[in-house]
C-alpha cells in the first residue's frame, strides 16, 4: 500500500474514531492485528461491543466505502471479532457490528450494518 492511501485510511479512521469519542463511546482499540487479519476499531459505550470497518474514499469512482464491505469482509470482521472477544476473555454485554464511510463530504456510520 502507498504512503498516499495508508495516510488517506488513518484520517478517515481519525474521524471515525472522533465520530464515536463525541457520542460517548470509549474507543478499545484502534488497528487490533491477529493472525487472522485487523479490525479497524473496537469501541464500547458499556454494554456494547462494537467493531467498526471503515472505509475512506477520496471519491466515489469506484463505488463509496460502504459499497466495499462485501459480504466476505463482512465474515472476516465476525471471525475477528470472535477471536478478539476470546482473546479478552469474554464480554459479557451485546455486540454491534457497524461500518464507517468516509469520503470528502464527512463521516457516515450504519450502526449495525451487519
Amino acid at each position: 500500500m502507498t504512503d498516499r492511501r495508508q495516510a488517506l485510511g488513518k484520517h478517515g479512521e481519525d474521524l471515525v474514531e472522533r465520530w464515536y469519542a463525541e457520542r460517548g463511546y470509549r474507543v478499545l482499540e484502534r488497528n487490533w492485528r491477529c493472525s487472522l487479519g485487523e479490525l479497524d476499531l473496537v469501541v464500547s459505550d458499556g454494554s456494547q461491543l462494537v467493531f467498526c470497518e471503515v472505509k475512506t474514499r477520496s471519491s466515489d469512482r469506484y463505488g463509496t466505502g460502504f459499497e466495499a464491505i462485501t459480504s466476505r469482509k463482512q465474515q472476516q470482521v465476525r471471525r475477528l471479532a470472535a477471536h478478539y472477544v476470546r482473546w479478552r476473555g469474554g464480554w459479557k454485554g451485546s455486540l454491534r457490528f457497524d461500518a464507517a464511510s468516509v469520503a470528502r463530504d464527512g463521516v457516515r456510520v450504519r450502526c449495525s450494518a451487519f
